[in-house]
């Protein structure tokens, strides 16, 4: 029996096959338009795909280097780490070890006295409802050591992320000049996790030592894993630019260690001291008290002292008054004057004892440091208009443009006929440090001016295309060659005249020519300030006389003498070793061999030679004669390499390591300076992490462990002196000479 087709029937299958016919066609035409156009729902398939299976990891970079004259870092990157903790607990899959953070408060409580942080909140990070956490600024940065000894809890879930930041070997050692460098988790741009230079030449030349990390791409499958064959793409990083100074790091050193000396003893509220070379002005050395260590930045004054602070220098600028008058002819020396006093209108200008000295003789007069005999040269025999002329000469009138952030200009007080003369003799007007160290150049470089610089060439470590290269440069010639000896020989008198207010300044062996400053300080509530340290004391001092190597400018502001001191005693603490270690240091023989015959060869520092090939037995033979203390590392027979290298000098007890071309074992290093653990560490290019101050206590490698290079070499420094070895080297000065008690003249 059949039964009726119903007519809605039909037609609701009719309906059905046009509604799939429909659809079948829509799907077919959005499969082809998405073929056609790969875009879905305004989103690209191809780069949907590619960023979830494409796999890019970072190649770190590394900030450009800074290295002194002779290649030894001052300022570089090194490995750190970042403390993180895991809070995910779906990361565990095994009780038994777990993978995350399981009891915060024990944490905690653990991890507090390693970051330095409150327990209280550590335990509100690690309670945060996060998978994972940083501990801000004090889990960042933390070197291998602290690294190692936070593994050693055993804590579930803390974990570290390799990183690097920026370090410092030498610590406290030309900090304003070098600045610092920080690492910024933005910066103004909106990169994250930067080093950028934040003071001095970290700073101003940011642009060069900045770095730029590259990256690797490549294909990989939904658990991460790279494919086979999966083509890779390489971006190679982009390491900053290596800066050379022209900062000499032993000379530093010694500018460094008799600051600190002068620091100790005489509490002074400033010290500044540069070194610079007679003939190029380049700076050898250049340091400020108060100062800092860039590794900690215990930073209380963030000017550089040396180019930013302009003050009445006091004395030391007769010597431009004094080349002025003697190039202008107007300078006789062996005229006789009246001392003591001398009226500017109705000003009266005294001499610094305020009686003088009676009727005596120009000569006399600038070994005395007479303000009446330069006042007389102002306004008498060179002219006050001639004298601004000078000064403009010496380039008083503007900065020196030294490549250094941060340089103020003078300020030259020639408004009434009182500032004009006064200015003749180091008061009313105000000028820098450098200022007066590139005016030197021209006593010393028979005429010739050169402009100071600190920074000598950049050059890129990939290729060593040198990218900038600073030369010496003449910025003028204010006198004549004549000129610059009759001044060199009149400021010699200063020093080893019976009335010489240099008498302090007396080198045995060296000719020194110079001049003492006393400057005043204005007082808020108007005039000067009194009483006895109340002023800026300074010298300039140049030597060997006859042919000038160096220039080195100190200055001490209001230092606490006690009542038979003067204030020259404090700066001599520091000019004198600084100029004799550093002429020794640069091999320069003694003007005088009478005087230095107590001064063999081994005090005066011994030279070494290229020892790069010698058998290590004849190397030897001939240091121990010098009493210096050899290192050999290595077990072969020839030396491979040296630091110090090739040209410098040594003094007796000072460490020479010796590399030979056998297998390398670790020394023990207890006792050693910091000095001399970066001089292990260049020559055998181990990765140093530095603990502490003061000297070796504890080394990661022991003492006959097997070696190489990029091995991490894990130091801990401790301060050595007990209070009565302290009061001992308090008797001693930097050359190891007692001192004598202070004279009262």
């Amino acid at each position: 029996m059949k039964w009726p087709k119903s007519k809605n029937i039909n037609r609701g299958a009719a309906l059905i096959t046009i509604l799939f016919a429909m659809l079948f066609f829509l799907l077919i035409g959005r499969f082809i338009y998405i073929q056609t156009t790969g875009v879905v729902d305004g989103q690209v398939l191809a780069a949907l795909a590619e960023k979830k299976y494409t796999k890019q990891k970072t190649i770190e970079a590394q900030r450009g280097t800074i290295y002194d004259r002779r290649g030894q870092a001052i300022a570089q990157d090194t490995p750190a780490y970042t403390v993180v903790a895991i809070l995910d607990e779906t990361l565990t899959t095994n009780d038994k070890d777990p993978q995350h953070v399981v009891d915060p408060q024990d944490t905690a409580r653990k991890l507090a006295p390693f970051l330095e942080m409150n327990e209280a909140d550590l335990v509100s990070i690690l309670s945060k409802d996060r998978k994972q956490v940083e501990f801000g600024s004090k889990g960042r940065d933390i070197n291998h050591s602290l690294k190692l000894e936070i593994e050693a809890l055993d804590l579930p879930g803390i974990a570290f992320i390799r990183d690097s930041k920026r370090y410092y070997p030498n610590g406290t050692f030309a900090s304003h000049t070098i600045g610092y460098a920080q690492k910024l988790e933005e910066d103004e741009d909106g990169n994250k996790n930067v080093t950028v230079g934040m003071l001095g030449l970290e700073k101003s030349l940011d642009e060069y030592l900045q770095e730029e990390d590259g990256y690797m791409k490549f294909q990989s499958d939904k658990k991460g894993f790279k494919l086979p064959d999966a083509k890779e793409q390489i971006i190679a990083p982009d390491n900053g630019n290596n800066v050379y100074l022209t900062i000499d790091q032993k000379i530093q050193t010694f500018l460094e260690d008799s600051m600190n000396n002068a620091a100790k003893k005489y509490e002074a509220n400033k010290m500044i001291g540069i070194v610079a070379n007679a003939k190029t002005g380049e700076i050898l050395a250049m340091s400020t008290r108060p100062s800092f260590n860039p590794n900690v930045r215990d930073i209380t004054n963030y000017l550089n002292d040396a180019i930013s602070y302009r003050f009445e220098p006091g004395s030391t600028m007769k010597i431009f008054t004094l080349a002025a008058a003697i190039e202008e002819g107007v300078y006789n020396g062996d005229e006789v004057y009246q001392s003591g006093e001398y009226y500017v209108g109705s000003d009266r200008i005294r001499d610094h004892n305020k009686l003088g000295w009676g009727k005596i003789t120009f000569d006399e007069g600038v070994q005395r440091s007479s303000n009446v005999a330069f006042a007389k040269l102002a306004a008498e025999k060179l002219g006050t208009d001639n004298l601004l002329q000078y000064l403009n000469r010496f380039g008083f009138n503007q900065p020196t443009g030294i490549n250094l952030e941060g340089e103020v200009n003078s300020l030259i007080n020639f408004q009434y006929e009182l500032d004009k003369i006064t200015t003749a003799f180091g008061q009313g007007s105000a000028f820098t440090p450098i200022q007066q160290i590139q005016a030197a150049t021209a006593i010393t470089n028979n005429g010739k001016m050169m402009k100071p610089y600190v920074v000598d060439k950049i050059v890129d470590p990939d290729t060593d295309k040198v990218l900038k290269d600073y030369k010496p440069q003449e910025v003028g010639s204010p006198i004549s060659a004549e000129t610059s000896k009759k001044v060199l020989d009149l400021l010699e008198t200063v020093v080893t005249s019976e009335n010489g207010t240099g008498k302090l300044y007396y080198l045995e062996g060296y000719d020194v020519a110079g001049k003492t400053g006393t400057a005043q300080i204005p007082d808020p509530k108007g005039g000067y300030l009194t009483g006895l340290g109340n002023n800026i004391f300074s010298f300039i001092g140049m030597a060997p006389k006859n042919d000038p190597k160096l220039i080195v400018y100190v200055a001490v502001e209001q230092p606490k003498l006690e009542d038979y001191e003067k204030g020259s005693e404090p700066v001599s603490l520091i000019f004198n070793p600084v100029m004799k270690n550093s002429l020794q240091y640069m091999n320069i023989e003694p003007t005088n061999q009478e005087k230095s015959e107590k001064t063999n060869d081994i005090q005066r520092g011994f030279q070494l030679q290229s020892y790069s090939g010698k058998s290590i037995d004849s190397v030897l033979k001939q240091l121990s004669k010098q009493q210096i203390e050899v290192i050999t590392l290595g077990t072969g027979n020839k030396v491979v390499t040296q630091i110090p290298y090739e040209g410098e000098s040594v003094n007796p007890g000072e460490k020479v390591i010796l590399l030979t071309d056998g297998d390398v074992q670790m020394p023990d290093v207890t006792g050693w300076s910091l000095r001399d653990i970066m001089k292990i560490a260049n020559v055998t290019k181990l990765k140093p992490n530095i603990v502490g101050n003061g000297y070796v206590v504890k080394q990661n490698l022991a003492p006959g462990t097997k070696i190489k290079e990029n091995d991490y070499l894990i130091i801990q420094l401790e301060p050595p002196f007990t209070k009565k070895v302290e009061e001992e080297i308090a008797e001693t000065d930097i050359d190891g000479e007692t001192k004598e008690e202070p004279p009262l003249n």
